[in-house]
């Protein structure tokens, strides 16, 4: 049986060596994973101790991040404590695995069309 916090508990591991976060009602102590996290501890300091769900949602992570977020569950919200199931924006489709609203390498391939577009008519 997975252990149950509630939101007073959470709210007080809200430091660089006491990090949780609640994503999808489920509570995650990711103090070990500050120093990997590719966008900076800095982002994911700010919503320590809370609930993360928007922002982990709103950024797209890919399914690795997904499942990578399984390895630092440590329990899940009481009943009482828990919000209105997140509607993400985004969906997620069989072609759109990796999340968010546009593949990186389409961004990266129209920055790149850009910039050669650029060059070339400017010579």
């Amino acid at each position: 049986m997975s252990k149950v916090f509630s939101l007073e508990e959470v709210k007080k591991h809200n430091t660089a060596s006491d990090c949780w976060m609640i994503v999808h009602n489920k509570v995650y102590d990711v103090t070990k994973f500050l120093s990997e996290h590719p966008g900076g501890e800095e982002i994911m300091l700010e919503s320590a101790g809370a609930d993360s769900t928007e922002g982990f949602e709103d950024v797209g992570h890919s399914s690795d991040a997904r499942i990578l977020l399984a390895d630092y569950l440590i329990g899940e919200l009481r009943e009482e404590d828990r919000a209105p199931e997140f509607k993400s924006q985004f969906v997620y489709t069989g072609d759109n695995k990796e999340g968010g609203p546009t593949p990186l390498f389409w961004v990266l391939g129209v920055a790149v069309t850009a910039i050669v577009a650029y060059f070339y008519l400017n010579r």
